[in-house]
């Protein structure tokens, strides 16, 4: 398969040597100071573009890959609110995203899990539910992409929770915290607390390099796949 890398930070890098361990060619890559190379022959050969980069710039760069006929696997956050309707319009209109605010396949376990013990806690309302994910501090935005897909999961199935908040103690919402501290990958913790006891369940990310692994396993499935794509269509939890 051909891959185009758009973004080439540490995980660019990481994902670029995972797709070469896994057979693929990497026929362009592009970062912030060769954007002209989105005109090139080489990335319009591209099967499949990885996108890492920022909020701001992502919608920008689906676009210019749809421009050249390339699907695209993104795990940028933040575009959403904004762009989503866009992005859903041009998808069932014959465009190709394969969006995750997380590729790691332990974070797409992780996440049935949470969907299913959701729905269980909904019959118990004795438990107040709360959430805390930690990052590295290079990480600006909060919360995360994982924690606001997980947090939705469960207001979704948890009928005593309107939405998610950050800083709140109004127990209609969800209180989702956030930590910055040294070079952490990733770790995501959702606690259901009573008087009785405490339930937890933890995802404790060790490295970058599941999340790369993730994106190159997503490009694989896009590339035969087509429309708006997630993780529970790759995997069928």
């Amino acid at each position: 398969m051909k891959i185009a890398l758009i973004g080439y930070g540490k995980m660019g890098k990481m994902i670029e040597q995972i797709a070469i361990d896994r057979g693929h060619e990497i026929v362009s890559i592009i970062d912030i100071d060769n954007q002209q190379d989105f005109d090139s022959p080489e990335f319009a050969s591209a099967d499949v573009a990885i996108e890492f980069t920022a909020p701001q710039a992502a919608y920008g760069n689906y676009l210019k890959a749809w421009a050249k006929g390339v699907k695209v696997v993104s795990g940028s956050t933040g575009w959403m609110a904004e762009h989503g309707d866009e992005v859903r319009k041009a998808c069932s209109e014959g465009k190709t995203l394969f969006w995750a605010s997380n590729f790691s396949i332990g974070v797409a376990i992780f996440s049935a899990v949470n969907r299913y013990l959701a729905k269980i806690m909904n019959q118990f309302p004795q438990y107040d539910v709360e959430m805390e994910e930690t990052h590295h501090v290079h990480k600006l935005d909060h919360p995360s992409g994982t924690a606001i897909t997980l947090a939705e999961e469960i207001v979704e199935n948890i009928d005593r929770k309107e939405a998610w908040k950050e800083d709140t103690t109004d127990k209609k919402y969800l209180r989702v915290d956030h930590i910055r501290r040294g070079e952490v990958p990733g770790i995501h913790t959702i606690r259901y607390d009573s008087d009785a006891d405490l339930i937890t369940i933890t995802h404790d990310a060790h490295s970058r390099k599941g999340f790369a692994l993730g994106a190159v396993l997503a490009a694989e499935y896009t590339k035969e796949h087509q429309g708006l794509l997630t993780i529970s269509d790759m995997f069928k939890f």
